[in-house]
C-alpha cells in the first residue's frame, strides 16, 4: 500500500484502504479476524472501521463483538498509537438513538470494548431527525472536550441536516463532522453523487464510502451460472439481474485484464478516484481477500478508464 493521505482537515492521515470491521464476530471469528488485522498492518494498513452495533444481527450476539476484538487484537500487538479507529453510535441494541445522553453512555460503552481512552474518528450511524443538530452535535462536542473522541463524523445524513449541523458548529464554535461515509460504489451512486457531494466538497468534509465493492459484487465473483457461498449472496447478486450490473461488470473485466489486477482492485480505484473520497471501506473474511483491496493503494486508473466506468455505471 502507498503512503497515507490526510483525512479531510482533521489532520488524521489514514492509508488508501478503510478496512472494514463489519465481518469480525459474524463470517470471521476472532482468530481469523486476528490475522486479517496483522496481515492488514503489515501492508501498511492503518485506518479500521468498525461501530457499535456489529454484530447484534447474528444469532447469539449482543452488538460490540466487533469492538471486543478489534481492543483485543490492538491490546495484544501493543500498537493503539498506530491505528486510526472510527467507530459509530446510533444502532446498538442497547443504545438506540441520538440523544445526548445516549451518545454518551454509547460512546463509554465502545471506549470499554475497544479497551482505550479514546476513539480517533466517531460517526453518528445513522441520523435521526426528530433529534435537533444542536442536540446531537453538543453532545459530540462534549465527548472532544473531554479528550474521548478526536474527530466527529456522520455516516447515512441528508445534504440538509449535514449543512444545518455544519452551519451550527460554526456558528457556536462546536466541534465540526470532517468526514462522512456514505452508501457508494459503481452500481450505487444516487445516494451521494448530488448535493451531498457537492456539499462535502464545498466544505472540506473527507468521504469514506462504505459498500464499496457492493456487498461482493463488484469484486467479480458474482457471474450468471454461478452459485457463491455467502451471507450476502442475496444483495451481491441481484446486481446481475440490471443490465447497467452486466455493463459495468464488463468494464471491469476489460480494465482489470490491462492491469493484470483483480477485478475488486478496479472497483475501488474508481471511488478512489472520486472527488472527497479519501478511502473506501471494503472488508475481508480471510487474509486472502486482502491483496485485490490493498491494491488500491497503488492502482491509478487513467482519465479515460475512470469515464469508461462512470460511463457504464450511468
Amino acid at each position: 500500500m502507498t503512503s497515507l493521505r490526510k483525512l479531510g482537515s482533521s489532520g488524521l492521515e489514514v492509508s488508501a484502504l478503510c478496512l472494514g470491521g463489519n465481518v469480525f464476530g459474524w463470517t470471521a471469528d476472532e482468530a481469523q479476524s486476528f490475522a486479517v488485522l496483522d496481515a492488514y498492518a503489515a501492508a501498511g494498513g492503518n485506518f479500521i472501521d468498525t461501530a457499535d452495533s456489529y454484530s447484534a444481527w447474528v444469532e447469539g450476539n449482543a452488538g460490540g463483538e466487533s469492538e471486543t476484538i478489534i481492543g483485543k487484537w490492538v491490546k495484544a500487538r501493543g500498537n493503539r498509537s498506530d491505528v486510526v479507529i472510527a467507530t459509530k453510535v446510533s444502532q446498538h441494541p442497547d443504545f438506540q438513538g441520538l440523544t445526548a445522553a445516549n451518545i454518551k453512555a454509547a460512546a463509554d460503552a465502545s471506549l470499554r470494548r475497544l479497551g482505550t481512552d479514546h476513539i480517533d474518528l466517531y460517526y453518528t450511524h445513522f441520523d435521526k431527525p426528530e433529534v435537533p443538530v444542536e442536540e446531537i452535535i453538543g453532545a459530540l462536542d462534549e465527548l472532544v472536550r473531554a479528550g474521548k473522541v478526536r474527530h466527529i463524523a456522520a455516516s447515512n445524513i441528508s445534504a440538509e441536516r449535514l449543512e444545518a449541523s455544519l452551519a451550527f458548529s460554526d456558528r457556536e464554535g462546536l466541534a465540526r463532522y470532517v468526514a462522512i461515509q456514505p452508501h457508494y460504489n459503481l452500481v450505487s451512486r444516487g445516494t451521494y453523487e448530488g448535493a451531498l457531494q457537492d456539499l462535502a466538497e464545498r466544505e472540506g468534509l473527507a468521504a469514506i464510502p462504505y459498500y464499496a465493492l457492493a456487498a461482493g459484487f463488484l469484486t467479480g465473483k458474482y457471474r450468471a451460472g454461478t452459485t457463491v457461498g455467502s451471507p450476502r449472496a442475496a444483495g451481491a447478486g441481484k446486481h446481475l439481474e440490471t443490465e447497467r450490473g452486466r455493463r459495468v461488470l464488463a468494464a471491469l473485466d476489460e480494465i482489470a485484464q490491462t492491469h493484470e489486477v483483480p477485478v475488486a482492485t478496479v472497483a475501488l480505484a474508481w471511488l478512489a478516484a472520486q472527488p472527497t473520497v479519501a478511502a473506501p471501506i471494503a472488508s475481508a473474511r480471510t487474509v486472502g481477500q486482502l491483496p485485490a483491496l490493498l491494491g488500491v493503494g497503488e492502482l491509478r486508473l487513467t482519465e479515460e478508464e475512470v469515464g469508461r466506468l462512470t460511463a457504464a455505471s450511468a
